[in-house]
Formats: structure tokens, C-alpha cells, sequence
């Protein structure tokens, strides 16, 4: 068995389809269904369904896909941990909820020292965010704190505190009962802390709408749209405008916790170390402002 092979594997598995997963590599579609079947007949077992609309993994080649991103990570780390200077470059991807208001502050001040490093960003929520970094996808993610999970290391980014945000200057139970909720995708920290608040309260939304970037969430709430719940941070300038109203919600939800995580088992290669002493020196210097 070859590491090509596995990659080959991987890519058969991710697009479920011979011809795509030639199309990515760029390889011929015959060499790939070849590499496949060389690899069942290695292994003794067939590894996919195959069916009219393509293959998809069985028990037995889910229990190789799993092996083989663990062997891909490994032979990555050796190619990082051999590679990896006091002059980093390459490429660095990072996960992020779209409402981390110090992540351009963070992300200045390590440009301009590893101009050299390619940071490619990747908006999401919390769930799927923390399952990327899980499966490798991502070398880390901020994503709404804290995360109890025994593959993950987590680093204090900052707190902040969660606001209703509406149209309108009062706002009450009944009207929340009466207005669209506005929010992210399932998997949002932001959105699971509301929908608990509110199945406390035996409030049932009339109407849950779910949007994917933060900027058309609250630009529909301040078109009177319906309601949603952001850190208040995110929307002080235009609560001063009068655009919007930011409403108190039960101190039981109403602190959150920004974490950065990355992987415990993988390789922290120097580039994700200076990154990380970013983020610190971030949370440093916001704490020192709050004290002054």
C-alpha cells in the first residue's frame, strides 16, 4: 500500500465518484478505479457500495478512512516538524465565527511579522467549525467557548456579553413570541444560548429564519425584519445611531466565551505557536484597556 493510494481512497470517498476524484488529482479515470481495486484486493474486503449514482463508503472502508487521515496527519506533522523555521511560510487555515471583532487586530499584527505565512479564513459556526479542526481540515478555529473535548486545546480569547438586538425600543416575551428570530446555523453558540432561553421561558418563536453571515442578520433586524442575539460589541455603533435597540437578557446566557482551539495530538509548528502568542497578547492588551 502507497500513500498515494490512500489519497486516492480519500478523494474516491469525499466526492463518492471515480471520475471526480480523477478530475481532482488529475489523474486518469482507469488509474484510479485500478488504484481502488488494488487496494480492496490488499486488504481483502471491498471498501464502497457501488450503485448507480456512484460509491459510497461501507463499515469496512469508513474504518480506513479513518486510518488513512491519520496516517495523511502524521506524514504531514514529519514534512512540518522538519520544515518548520524561525522564518515560517506556507500556508495557515483558520476557522472563525464571523463575530470575533479582535480577530483583524490578531491578524495585522502577525502579518506583519510572518509576512511569509498564507492565513486563509473560514466562516462558520461553532459545530461545524470544531469538527473541521477535529477531521484536520482547519490548523485551528475561533469558535464560541468553552469546548470540553479530550482532542482539543483551547486558548482564552476573550468574553463578551450577548444582547437581544431589535428594531424597536421595547421590547417584550409576547413580542418575541411574535417576531421572526434571526440567526445562524444550527451549530451557532449564539443561537443554542436563545433557544435555550426561550424553551425556559415555554416561548415557542413563530418563525426561525437562518441566514449564514452576520451582516444580512443584523441589516434584516435593523429593516424591522424580526430579532436576533449577537455580542453586543458587534452592534454599539449602530445602537448609537439609533439604528437598532440592544435588549438585557437573563445573566444565565448572557456571557459568552471566544476560544481559539487547535488539535492536542498534531505537530504546533512554530507558525501556529507565534499565532497563538497573538491571540494572547490580544487578550493582554484588551484587559489592560478595560482596567485603564
Amino acid at each position: 500500500m502507497e500513500l498515494s493510494d490512500l489519497v486516492i481512497f480519500q478523494s474516491v470517498a469525499k466526492h463518492g465518484s471515480v471520475s471526480k476524484a480523477a478530475m481532482e488529482l488529475n489523474y486518469v479515470q482507469s488509474n484510479v478505479t485500478a488504484r481502488i481495486k488494488q487496494l480492496e484486493r490488499e486488504l481483502k474486503t471491498p471498501l464502497f457500495y457501488r450503485h448507480n449514482r456512484g460509491m459510497t463508503l461501507n463499515a469496512e472502508g469508513r474504518i480506513l478512512l479513518d486510518y488513512s487521515k491519520k496516517v495523511l496527519s502524521l506524514m504531514d506533522e514529519i514534512h512540518k516538524a522538519f520544515q518548520d523555521t524561525e522564518s515560517p511560510s506556507g500556508l495557515m487555515e483558520i476557522g472563525i465565527v464571523e463575530t470575533v471583532i479582535s480577530l483583524p487586530r490578531i491578524l495585522a499584527a502577525y502579518n506583519r511579522k510572518y509576512p511569509n505565512v498564507e492565513l486563509s479564513l473560514k466562516a462558520g459556526v461553532t459545530e461545524q467549525l470544531l469538527q473541521d479542526v477535529l477531521d484536520l481540515k482547519l490548523d485551528g478555529a475561533f469558535v464560541t467557548g468553552p469546548i470540553k473535548h479530550p482532542q482539543i486545546e483551547q486558548v482564552e480569547v476573550f468574553e463578551e456579553k450577548l444582547v437581544l438586538v431589535s428594531k424597536t425600543e421595547t421590547l417584550t416575551l409576547e413580542d418575541m413570541a411574535g417576531n421572526p428570530l434571526l440567526v445562524f446555523n444550527r451549530g451557532c453558540g449564539y443561537r443554542w444560548r436563545l433557544e435555550s432561553w426561550l424553551k425556559e421561558e415555554g416561548i415557542v418563536p413563530k418563525q426561525i429564519m437562518a441566514f449564514g453571515t452576520f451582516e444580512t442578520i443584523i441589516g434584516s433586524v435593523a429593516a424591522g425584519l424580526g430579532i436576533t442575539i449577537v455580542p453586543e460589541s458587534t452592534v454599539r455603533h449602530m445602537a448609537a445611531q439609533g439604528a437598532v435597540y440592544c435588549h438585557d437578557i437573563p445573566a444565565k446566557y448572557q456571557w459568552i466565551q471566544t476560544v481559539f482551539i487547535h488539535r492536542k495530538d498534531t505537530y504546533v509548528t512554530h507558525s501556529m505557536k507565534q499565532f497563538i502568542r497573538e491571540i494572547e497578547a490580544a487578550r493582554t492588551d484588551s484587559a489592560q484597556a478595560i482596567i485603564k
